[in-house]
């Protein structure tokens, strides 16, 4: 055990986990590179959890960084912030929704959290709708909403919440049906849910792909046939756009879309990849959801001068660069080799994902029972072969991550799946 392991262990939580039986210190990046206190160098293919989305290293963003902050680093929203502003208006376009409102927070639990505190302040209604298996952050309101044990430490909570099918398409009671049918029990589900509620519901919040859950999602168009129900009965629909915003899924700049037939959502939260590592997050929402609040709020950190003046270079960068093309086109490719190696490994059940987020989920050979044990000897092989990947999903951590920053190249996508093969074929 290091030094800084030691140190580690004796000032934070026992809570706070750690990956890998030796944990690594990063101490520098570069593109889609990493290198730890050792010199050993790591194909970073988890961003830092999905964070770092263009590169490491940016010069776009180091640049904009480093110039802000010789000028001023804070001032607080109590004064007009030109960066915050000018962020604000390219959310507000890119948002889809109609006479945006955006609102600049630290995290993407904070999002959540403001989210939560805009529906069921419009709605005077503290009754949520979430879906199982979601994960939202880990403050105590969105712990309230987490769909997944692992992550929900308390059963205390400021809300009602009610969990709706639908989040896992391979999995549960209608895991057999064909996607119209599994669209349509999930409806009944939710028909059925509001019939057992007291009076309003605020909201349904959900991810259009669940991350912290193993990368899971529908069938598309089933959040779009929520909506027509939600719309009959007022309720909002919040999505969490923390993990597949801003192009990553490669088809859409925002996992709604594949959901979007009735229209845009009421409310679009963000975080993570926005600031490609600096502390970005936000909610969009109508004028009318967003200025419903009738009591005085500020935010003393959200939309920092230094970092909307990141989050600025690095929507920029993304956008003249054509990040959700090389998305679509790289994570194809890659999700392609994915599942051929999946397809002869006999502890893989399934490659899913889209774009630059895909989840291997492993099983114990010839069952559907989760096998955490492989999942977590994987991420250890592929550590050991210069590959850094995520866990997630479920009941039991058994979902590989593999989320790299949307500027992977070809060669690298197929180092990585070198590196990943030879890690799953040592199971």
């Amino acid at each position: 055990m290091t030094d800084l392991h030691n140190r580690h262990r004796a000032v934070m939580p026992d809570w706070l986990a750690l990956y890998y039986d030796r944990p690594i210190e990063i101490t520098h990046g570069e593109g889609r590179y990493v290198w730890d206190a050792t010199g050993k160098r790591y194909l970073d293919f988890f961003g830092g959890i999905l964070t770092t989305m263009t590169a490491h290293a940016l010069p776009e963003v180091t640049k904009a960084v480093s110039e802000q902050a010789g000028r001023i680093i804070h001032t607080s929203t109590l004064y007009l912030d030109r960066p915050m502003v000018e962020l604000a208006e390219r959310v507000a376009t890119l948002s889809g929704i109609p006479e945006a409102r955006v609102f600049f927070t630290t995290s993407g639990t904070e999002a959540n959290d403001t989210a939560l505190l805009l529906a069921t302040t419009y709605r005077r209604s503290n009754q949520i709708l979430a879906m199982r298996n979601s994960y939202h952050g880990r403050s105590f309101s969105a712990v309230s909403i987490t769909g997944n044990r692992s992550w929900s430490p308390t059963s205390l909570s400021p809300l009602q919440t009610l969990y709706v099918h639908g989040g896992v398409r391979s999995r549960g009671p209608f895991a057999q049906l064909s996607d119209a049918q599994f669209i349509e029990a999930c409806v009944a589900d939710l028909e059925d849910v509001l019939g057992q509620t007291r009076g309003e519901v605020a909201a349904l919040i959900a991810e259009p792909i669940q991350g912290v859950g193993g990368f899971t999602s529908p069938p598309d168009g089933l959040y779009a046939a929520f909506r027509e129900v939600l719309d009959r009965h007022g309720i909002l629909w919040i999505t969490d756009e923390v993990q597949t915003g801003w192009g990553r899924t490669g088809e859409h700049f925002w996992g709604w879309q594949a959901h979007g037939q009735n229209g845009p959502p009421d409310i679009l939260t963000f975080a993570k990849g926005i600031g490609n590592g600096m502390s970005i997050g936000g909610v969009v929402a109508r004028a009318d959801i967003m200025n419903c609040l009738d009591a005085n709020s500020i935010s003393t950190f959200g939309g920092s001068p230094v970092t909307m003046a990141a989050g600025l270079a690095n929507l920029s960068y993304l956008l003249e660069h054509d990040l959700q093309g090389n998305s679509r086109r790289v994570g194809g490719l890659l999700l392609e080799r994915l599942r051929a190696i999946g397809a002869t490994v006999p502890s893989v059940r399934e490659v899913r994902g889209r774009g630059l987020m895909a989840g291997i989920e492993l099983v114990k050979p010839g069952t559907d029972e989760a096998d955490p044990e492989a999942a977590a000897a994987v991420l250890e092989a592929a550590r050991e072969g210069g590959l850094l990947i995520g866990k997630g999903g479920g009941h039991n951590t058994s979902v590989l991550r593999v989320a790299p920053p949307l500027s992977l190249t070809v060669a690298e996508a197929e180092e990585g799946a070198d590196i990943l093969e030879q890690a799953l074929r040592s199971l």
